[in-house]
């Protein structure tokens, strides 16, 4: 029989009381934990479809002799499909459930925020790299330093740059009587890029 399993006839065991005050501290660990155990099975996902290309039992293809095998990228804008779709609703989670109502400070044409950010292509792909150093940055090897070295080298730089009056968020308002969305054009729109 299991440690955890009461005796039969044993009397029931105590409920745990919290304190109102220790409430914050456990939602705020529980979605930590949530956060985690997402980013594992995404994690273990990619390992699974990793094993499939080795194995021969996915789509992958040959690599011609003298060329280098493709490397697998953990970098957002290198996914497509499926695997982007997945990867772009854990970016999701995350900035709804933890960037933004930390970080997120008040809307303003100096500092610009589109409720559409996921349509805004470098958005998601400097989410997407802030995601990827949390990650690594939050994760209890990095040590006590890595949350700091996270806001000095990651966070801020990524903020000052989406949320600049120039940066991608630029064409889009930030009234929230009336929200209005636009993707700004890119060279490649303009026939500028080779």
């Amino acid at each position: 029989m299991s440690e955890s399993a009461p005796m039969p006839g044993a009397p029931e065991p105590e409920p745990i009381r919290i304190p109102d005050e220790a409430l914050d501290d456990l939602v705020s660990a529980l979605n930590r934990t949530m956060a985690e155990v997402r980013q594992h099975g995404v994690l273990l996902d990619r390992l699974g479809s990793e094993t499939d290309a080795e194995t021969g039992s996915g789509a992958a293809q040959p690599v011609p002799e003298g060329e280098p095998a493709p490397v697998p990228s953990l970098f957002i804008l290198a996914m497509g499909g499926a695997q982007y779709a997945a990867e772009l609703a854990e970016l999701s989670f995350w900035v709804t459930h933890i960037l933004l109502p930390v970080y997120g400070r008040e809307v303003g044409s100096t500092r610009p925020w589109c409720a559409k950010w996921h349509e805004h292509p470098e958005a998601v792909a400097r989410l997407h790299a802030l995601w990827l150093a949390w990650q690594q940055l939050t994760a209890a090897e990095a040590g006590h330093t890595g949350p700091s070295t996270w806001h000095r080298d990651h966070l801020d730089h990524t903020l000052l740059q989406l949320r600049s009056p120039d940066g991608p968020f630029a064409a889009c308002t930030t009234s929230p009587s009336r929200l209005a969305h636009r993707v700004l054009t890119t060279p490649d729109q303009l026939g500028l890029a080779a």
